[in-house]
């Protein structure tokens, strides 16, 4: 397991992690959430082992296989199937002493070589790669082009599709769904819920995190605060005890405010000093509570259109693609206000080319296209955060907008959008890409759209921003259309759906869940003319088959210790928690509750030393475990 005990992390003047404690047991599928800036990617570092404690410590099990995504990917002049198996480094240093082997004519080294190939899969390493590849939206020709041919955005799906063929005990994932579209999404959830390993994620989507993990990290206040189940678990606990919180924090500062009132009348007068040293020093002792932050540091709501005519678009017929070559046919759209669409389908389908149409980038090439005079086109894409004027402040931006508006009205839009203070008048150059994307959608809402076409809005967007985004949208009068990944965003935003499909832009008779079944159907027909995988030898079968029966009845005993141990553990930690609730409320500290109060400390003292007892065997266990399976993989 990973434990982290009594952990200081800092980087440059800012401390992230301040005495506190983690342990992820084997299997288990974490999500770690927190603000921006917390420390959430820190702490994988730490784990990866590029960057150290400054007080505490952490460890891993030992002969781990770890697998991440890495951030960058050179221009290469290698394919991208032979780029993703470059990823499997003990099978590329095999190969390269296979082919020694066979170029000295070494036939004990070279049959020795082969089983260790085949013992690590190798001979099925291409099939797997490719077979990820397609899973990731590469098709077959895709797959022989170089990296160099790639964009940014489809090389960090080379980068996932190594980290997911290297076999692991351990994989992170940084927000790995950035580049990905909904329905590489839906192949991606699939994927990691059949991952056996350890993995901890952190990506803003909440609907992806939903339906993968099973417990939540959240780094709060230099903390690891650690929750059971899902993230719609975990919001609807913490919001229990942010309101706990808050009644304690409340009836806190009345108390420290009577105190300090005694102390500020009486220190000084003789007959009431003692009295008013002893409540200064027992205001001084009083723990701090911090007051529930539960609001948003993001306000964003759509201005109402200055008009809502009637139709907005209208399309009959119309053709639209690139040069020569159509890509969607016959479309028939109609856009009124109040019109809520989401657009559904495949990588490469038209999506985005129906979005380019209506935001005026790309001309029908046949058919009736009519806009009205009064339409007002909001356009979000990737792209137009390269449009910003890097060395702008967002405040500049604004103004050429709103020449005649003054300053600190600007300053409060903005404000809402997460541009306070200095930040409102740096430069954009520095900015991350979540920040200049917070910055195109404050412009786009400024200027009072009546028509929103939204491609992929919510990358770089951390949950509070996207969360923002999805309330703003209730309340926007105009039509939209949006193209999204995030499923939360679509579901709280769209009351239709059309499916882009073939050339074909069609309404869509279902909701996400049943487009997620029309893929799985599509993807079954498509996997019957697939070639099945090179099989094994039947009598290397025979002896894995064995073994692997062998080592689940070893390690059966083991395992049921183990899981008894997580669920004792699992309510002393259920109990420490309601008790740490308990010792808030101030009332416990009255004279008439002292006996109450001894009984809940003897308690939790009880309980941590029951709770560290367990976890030191938890440990012991673990380490026989490893130590069977160390030597039965060692026969295969």
């Amino acid at each position: 397991m990973i434990s982290i005990s009594q952990a200081q992390l800092i980087r440059g003047t800012k401390t992230l992690l301040d005495e506190t404690s983690l342990t992820i047991y084997p299997g288990h599928k974490v999500g770690l959430v927190g603000a921006n800036g917390t420390g959430k990617t820190s702490l994988l570092a730490l784990i990866l082992g590029k960057i150290s404690l400054d007080k505490g410590d952490i460890s891993l099990p030992s002969g781990w296989q770890i697998a991440t995504v890495a951030q960058e990917t050179p221009a290469l002049d290698v394919s991208a199937l032979d780029y993703v198996i470059d990823g499997d480094f003990e099978y590329r240093e095999l190969e390269a002493k296979l082919v020694q082997a066979q170029h000295d004519d070494n036939g004990n080294e070279i049959a020795h070589l082969h089983g260790k190939i085949d013992a690590i899969g190798g001979y099925t390493i291409r099939s797997r790669a490719a077979s990820l590849l397609a899973g990731l939206g590469f098709n077959e020709a895709e797959q022989s082009n170089f990296v160099k041919q790639f964009s940014g955005g489809w090389r960090m799906r080379l980068n996932l599709a190594q980290a997911l063929l290297c076999r692991s005990d351990l994989l992170l994932l940084d927000e790995p769904t950035n580049h990905l579209d909904l329905d590489t999404m839906y192949w991606l959830e699939g994927w990691i819920n059949a991952y056996q390993g350890t993995l901890i994620l952190i990506s803003h989507d909440r609907d992806f995190i939903d339906a993968i993990v099973d417990e939540i990290i959240h780094v709060e206040h230099h903390k690891l605060n650690f929750y059971k189940g899902n993230y719609s678990a975990f919001e609807r606990i913490r919001a229990e005890r942010m309101a706990q919180q808050q009644v304690a924090f409340e009836r806190q500062q009345k108390e420290r405010a009577h105190m300090q009132s005694f102390v500020d009348r009486f220190r000084y007068k003789a007959s009431k000093a003692k009295q008013a040293q002893s409540r200064l020093k027992a205001l001084e002792r009083m723990t701090e509570l911090l007051p529930s932050q539960a609001d948003s540091p993001f306000h964003m709501s759509f201005r109402e259109p200055e008009a809502l005519p009637n139709p907005l678009v209208t399309m009959e017929h119309v053709s639209v693609g690139y040069g020569d070559k159509e890509i969607l046919k016959s479309v028939h759209l109609n856009l009124v206000p109040g019109a809520r669409i989401g657009l559904l389908g495949r990588n490469g389908a038209g999506k985005s080319t129906l979005i380019k149409l209506l935001s005026e980038e790309l001309a029908p090439m046949k058919g009736k296209y009519e806009t009205n005079p009064g339409l007002n086109i909001g356009y979000f894409a990737q792209h137009q955060l390269e449009s910003l004027r890097l060395d702008d402040s967002p405040l500049q931006h604004l103004s050429r907008l709103a020449p005649t508006h003054r300053e600190q009205e600007l300053r409060n839009f903005l404000g809402g959008y997460g541009f306070n203070g200095d930040m409102v008048l740096s430069p954009v150059r520095p900015f991350s890409g979540g920040e200049k994307a917070r910055l195109v959608l404050a412009l786009l809402v400024w200027q009072r759209p009546n028509l929103l076409l939204l491609d992929e809005p919510t990358n770089h967007l951390d949950l509070e921003m996207r969360h923002a985004l999805t309330m703003a949208l209730q309340t926007f009068e105009g039509a939209m259309i949006i193209v999204s990944h995030d499923r939360h965003l679509l579901r709280l935003s769209c009351s239709d759906y059309y499916l882009v499909d073939q050339g074909q832009v069609t309404s869509f008779d279902g909701d996400l869940d049943d487009y997620h079944q029309w893929l799985l159907d599509a993807a079954k027909a498509a996997n019957k003319t697939a070639a099945s995988t090179e099989a094994k030898p039947a009598q290397d079968k025979k002896l894995q088959k064995r073994l692997e029966a062998e080592l689940r009845q070893k390690l059966s005993p083991m395992r049921k210790v183990q899981l008894k141990l997580e669920k004792a553990q699992q309510q002393a930690n259920e109990r420490l928690s309601k008790i740490e609730t308990m010792l808030a409320d101030m009332s416990l500290y009255d004279a008439e509750n002292k006996a109450k109060l001894t009984q809940v400390l003897a308690e939790r003292t009880t309980l941590a030393q029951s709770l560290e007892e367990s976890e030191m065997e938890w440990l012991d266990v673990q380490e026989g475990i490893e130590e069977i399976e160390l030597q039965v993989r060692s026969q295969l």
